[in-house]
């Protein structure tokens, strides 16, 4: 069953890459590391998986390093970041569900970062509809996670992923240039 989840959420990602070029508002990419890559402007994109039956996605554009200074200098360390760029990205969560021993209610959120140097602090914010971090403000938190960066391999573009796991679990991370982020989480049942 799981590998044939696995290969239904592949041929979906491969039918939805569209060049950045040919991408319209609507239409949003599951993988926009794959795309042939000619655009100067963020890609809007989606991660996208199925937990036992119920669906989790994370909507964000997805901007490019294009040879620029990532940490510390496009994006700043120890300030509030979108972890994306334009619109607050936001995490759809089908279920109730619990991240560092905190239980949150399904909903939709916006997800926020701040990048430190060696610890970042994650955060899950009630108010989704955001432009950038010009409307975040603390006191809407759900959460705050505190976790060390991991090393990686160039990744040009920003991409979110949602991994799942067994017994309702799975991890969700994000990754930019030589950065891994990510955390744990697990539905209630």
């Amino acid at each position: 069953m799981k590998k044939k989840i696995y290969l239904l959420l592949l041929i979906t990602a491969t039918a939805f890459s569209v060049t950045a070029q040919e991408q319209k508002k609507e239409e949003v990419c599951y993988n926009p590391n794959l795309v042939k890559d000619t655009a100067k402007k963020s890609i809007n994109s989606m991660a996208f998986a199925i937990l036992n039956g119920d669906s989790i996605k994370i909507n964000y554009h997805s901007p490019g390093v294009r040879k620029r200074i990532i940490w510390g200098g496009l994006v700043p360390y120890d300030e509030v970041w979108v972890t994306g760029a334009h619109d607050a990205t936001t995490l759809e969560m089908p279920k109730a569900f619990v991240v560092n021993g905190n239980e949150i209610p399904a909903g939709k959120y916006a997800f926020f970062s701040i990048p430190g140097k060696k610890e970042w602090t994650l955060i899950i914010n009630k108010n989704w509809k955001q432009h950038l971090a010009t409307e975040y403000d603390e006191k809407d938190d759900i959460i705050r996670i505190k976790v060390k960066p991991k090393k990686v391999n160039h990744t040009e573009r920003l991409q979110y992923f949602i991994e799942t796991g067994k017994n309702e679990t799975g991890k969700i991370a994000v990754v930019w240039e030589k950065i891994r982020v990510e955390f744990d989480f697990r539905f209630l049942k």
